[in-house]
């Protein structure tokens, strides 16, 4: 079961907050905001009702507390109480956390206040306590009463945790120059009570500093089987083994948050309307983001000659299941369905060993697992215990099968021993079935073998003696292993497993905070542990540019000129790296421009006759020939045998007129096709076709793609059904 939670924040609001100390762009308080902002949006992003905060403002204009009667306790401002925190609480915090006019409000009564809350909710009830105060420390302090705030601070398992602006730190390395007398007899004060408490005591620029560095999640891990590991038969023989065991996942991947669909709600034009939420409940605090969720609604139609438009709507009590078999609906019935079910009984069997030296790694299909002994078992423990020492001993893997829960579907694992020295368990991983396993032949990469068996040494496929040390030169220059510096300055590895993270998980979670607090501003660039392994250092490039520059010489590579693009509305043709002429050679009759295309030939022929266009009209008659030729494929197809060359003819015809820039030619054919396609005149039940051209996108060119072309409207018009 989850923990519950109960963190208080003090924020400093102080007039001295507002400066900008040492060559920060930012003042004190947004510098100070950028950790408290990361807390308590990940809070929310936890979704849990138990993960509780508060938010008290310290040296405020106002007061507003349990004990504003007392002086003592003047400007000290609970802004939030402790309970769950929502996006519409942030939109509101973000209003109050602002520089106050003030210096007065003390610290050590801000904390007596926060105290106080967390006694107040939490009671004697079990919760995580914490109180976060971040201050610049430059108010006043009363500390007389310190020893008492001590003693209820571990009478009630509160952690303390401060973090101030410009505190010294010798372990970050930072000691501030000319730090004022009251600043650092106060930063004396605070340390002092986090060493008597338990207390972390630190300076802000490392909290933030880390607020880059992705937090692995540690969830109580759930078992995914509990029962018998056996070996035989135990119900027939006694001499077969059977062990109590647990199973739990090892790791588990962490996926990104899905997104979700929401409009903007039709009622918020009445503002004493009351708020409702997301889900259409009453909304806390009378907040609201006035969104409502996208509802679908499902309906299922069949056709029918008498109902209107040619269809009916029908149940789905009415509707059958039926699965897919090749391009043919099989339908099973209700009745027949527990045919379909493979009826299994739960358990883990051991079928049998492999040799450890013989199991290839790239036959893992999963995450893994561990198994253990049955808790508070010492007989099962024992026993596992020496079935994972046998493992290990004779170098072998057990190979296994398991069934999680009745009727699941059986899998093979792998099961691996490992010894610690104080803990033993036996790690598994899914392998495959005969079905999963896809065999491809290739050639061979160190060799040419002619068709008649003879093996060649020296081919223009195989790397020579030079490329081969050249290569190995490069690849010893490009060496990560030891490319790193540890605290000391010695070598050491440069991208240790646990410092790298999902780019892709991590960055879609820090433009959401972002965006959660700033809605209108653009999100901030990718935290640098993020990017930092996306490419090689630039030192190590530098270094091994020499050994990069001898592969290419012993490779003897030539930069391919670029594609050449007509200027004037027509391709230049380019000119290849032999001086050879295909195309000359390729042609038949190259005089004629107007040349009539072989069906048999059509693409290639097509081809000839635009590079040698130098006219509209030869251009648009070429053009046209090639849709009569396609337009017949289409019409005398036999099924769908005819569609993949009108499908080529058509690809090579827009990307010709895209490279030319002559998108009209073009659009005029494909417009002329649709609707040909629609109104059959190109044979019946021809919409194959036309769903094949949107899928492969061979639509209309678009303005976007080639000046001259349509808008994205008309593009997505004619993609459009009917």
């Amino acid at each position: 079961m989850v923990s519950k939670e109960a963190t208080v924040y003090i924020v400093d609001c102080g007039s001295t907050m507002g400066e900008r100390s040492h060559g920060r762009k930012q003042t004190n308080l947004d510098f100070t905001l950028e950790y408290i902002w990361d807390r308590i949006t990940a809070t929310i992003a936890s979704g849990r009702k138990t993960a509780m905060a508060g938010i008290v403002g310290l040296r405020t204009d106002g007061t507003r507390n349990d004990l504003d009667s007392e002086d003592d306790y003047a400007h000290v401002t609970v802004l939030q109480d402790i309970g769950q925190v929502l996006m519409s609480h942030v939109r509101r915090l973000r209003n109050e956390l602002v520089v106050s006019s003030t210096e007065a409000g003390d610290v050590i009564s801000a904390l007596v206040v926060a105290i106080q809350m967390i006694v107040k909710e939490c009671k004697k009830l079990k919760y995580e306590r914490k109180i976060v105060l971040v201050t610049d420390a430059r108010g006043p302090m009363q500390t007389y009463d310190l020893g008492d705030i001590i003693t209820k601070l571990k009478e009630d398992d509160i952690k303390l945790v401060v973090l101030g602006v410009d505190f010294d730190d010798a372990e970050y390395g930072f000691k501030e120059e000319g730090k004022d007398a009251n600043k650092a007899e106060n930063e004396a004060v605070l340390k002092q009570l986090c060493d008597d408490c338990g207390g972390t005591f630190g300076t802000l620029a490392q909290a933030v500093d880390e607020l880059g560095i992705p937090r692995v999640k540690f969830t109580k891990p759930v078992p995914s089987y509990k029962g018998f590991l056996t070996l035989g038969n135990p119900e027939e023989y006694d001499s077969a083994m059977a062990i109590d065991i647990e199973r739990y996942p090892k790791t588990m991947a962490a996926t990104t948050p899905s997104a979700s669909k929401y409009v903007v709600r039709s009622d918020m034009g009445d503002a004493t309307q009351s708020t409702m939420t997301m889900n259409g409940e009453e909304a806390p605090n009378g907040s609201s983001d006035g969104l409502a969720a996208v509802k679908n609604a499902m309906t299922y139609q069949v056709e029918d000659p008498e109902a209107p438009a040619g269809k009916r709507d029908v149940d789905r009590d009415e509707l059958s299941k039926g699965y897919e078999y090749g391009r043919t609906a099989v339908h099973i019935s209700e009745s027949d369905r527990n045919v379909t079910t493979y009826e299994t009984s739960p358990g883990l069997d051991i079928i049998g060993f492999v040799d450890k030296n013989l199991y290839e790694r790239y036959l893992d299909m999963s995450r893994a697992n561990l198994t253990i002994a049955q808790r508070s078992n010492e007989k099962a423990s024992m026993a596992l215990s020496s079935f994972i020492h046998a493992l290990y001993e004779l170098d072998s893997y057990a190979v296994a099968r398991i069934v999680p829960k009745e009727n699941k579907e059986p899998r093979a694992i792998l099961l691996a021993p490992s010894i610690e020295p104080d803990f033993e368990c036996l790690y598994d991983i899914e392998l495959p079935f005969a079905e999963d396993m896809r065999s491809y032949k290739f050639p061979p990469l160190g060799r040419v073998v002619t068709v008649s068996g003879k093996e060649i040494k020296v081919h223009r496929n195989l790397p020579t003696d030079d490329l081969q040390e050249a290569m190995s030169d490069y690849v010893d220059n490009m060496d990560l292993a030891a490319f790193g510096k540890d605290d000391e300055g010695a070598p050491t590895e440069y991208m240790p497993m646990d410092e790298t993270y999902t780019p892709m998980l991590h960055r879609i979670h820090q433009v959401i905070k972002h965006r959660a607090v700033f809605p209108d501003t653009e999100p901030p660039p990718p935290y640098e542990i993020l990017t930092r392994y996306s490419h090689p250092p630039d030192e190590l490039i530098k270094k091994a540019q020499p050994a990069l520059d001898r592969v290419l010489d012993a490779a003897n590579i030539k930069k391919v000129p670029p594609k050449a693009r007509g200027r004037r509305g027509r391709k230049e043709a380019p000119k290849p790296l032999s001086e050879l002429d295909v195309g000359a050679l390729l042609a038949q009759d190259p005089k004629r421009k107007h040349k009539r295309i072989d069906p048999k030939n059509a693409i290639a022929e097509f081809r000839q006759l635009i590079e040698k266009a130098d006219e509209d009209a030869a251009v648009q008659d070429a053009c046209k020939q090639l849709k009569d030729i396609f337009f017949d494929w289409i019409r005398h197809s036999v099924g769908n045998s005819g569609y993949g060359r009108a499908l080529e003819a058509i690809r090579v015809m827009r990307d010709e007129m895209a490279e030319m820039e002559s998108p009209a030619i073009y659009n005029e054919i494909m417009q002329d096709l649709r609707s040909k396609l629609l109104a059959g005149e190109l044979g019946e039940g021809r919409s194959e076709m036309r769903y094949l051209i949107v899928v492969k996108k061979l639509g209309l060119i678009k303005a976007s793609e080639v000046p001259g072309g349509v808008s994205d409207e008309q593009a997505t018009k004619w993609r459009a059904a009917g």
